[in-house]
């Protein structure tokens, strides 16, 4: 008996994204010059996020909050690939992706044009909820099973985790990013 093959359902093509679509780059300059004209950003900084799908919902879920522009390292972290743009569903064709040398001075730049940067991490006594993200602001999301790392953590303002009440420890990397950018969209408005 031959099976059938289903017909994907309108809902699902609709996620796709655009494979050949150029991508919104910025250089580091251009990431500067940005955020200066903005009245009001949103960043979200990813501190070494090495899985592709991780990257990809992270893009996701920065275009459907409005962040500005996603920042990661160079090295040791994820690239826009095939399997990126696939899972990010068109984020990664919204959402400028900027890749920089050194996540430690991008941060220290990005303070001196005013934005406040909000760390994730386990083992804080801060609560999310009972931060202050209005205002210019970058959120930081450390990589998969270790975080942030120590400068990067060093070079926040303010460090946060996110309440939880069952037995896991800790959210996945995207899901975590996702909970910080709708907290943020939630306050501002």
């Amino acid at each position: 008996m031959t099976r059938k093959k289903r017909k994907p359902t309108e809902a699902r093509q609709n996620i796709h994204a655009n494979l050949s679509a150029p991508l919104p780059r910025l250089s580091e300059d251009e990431l500067y010059d940005r955020v200066a004209s903005l009245e009001n950003p949103l960043l979200l900084i990813l501190d070494g996020v090495k899985d592709p799908h991780n990257l990809g919902a992270c893009l996701r879920s920065a275009d459907a909050a409005g962040v500005a522009a996603v920042i990661a390292p160079r090295r040791r972290a994820a690239s826009i690939t095939e399997t990126v743009r696939y899972i990010a569903a068109g984020g990664a064709e919204h959402v400028p992706f900027v890749q920089v040398a050194n996540i430690s001075q991008t941060m220290k730049r990005l303070r001196e044009l005013g934005i406040q940067i909000v760390g994730t991490a386990d083992g804080v006594k801060k609560s999310l909820y009972d931060a202050e993200l209005t205002g210019p602001l970058a959120i930081v999301v450390g990589a998969e099973e270790k975080g942030m790392r120590r400068l990067t953590a060093e070079n926040c303002d303010t460090l946060v985790c996110i309440p939880m009440a069952g037995s896991v420890e800790c959210l996945n990397a995207s899901v975590a990013a996702a909970v910080c950018l709708f907290e943020a969209v939630r306050q501002r408005k």
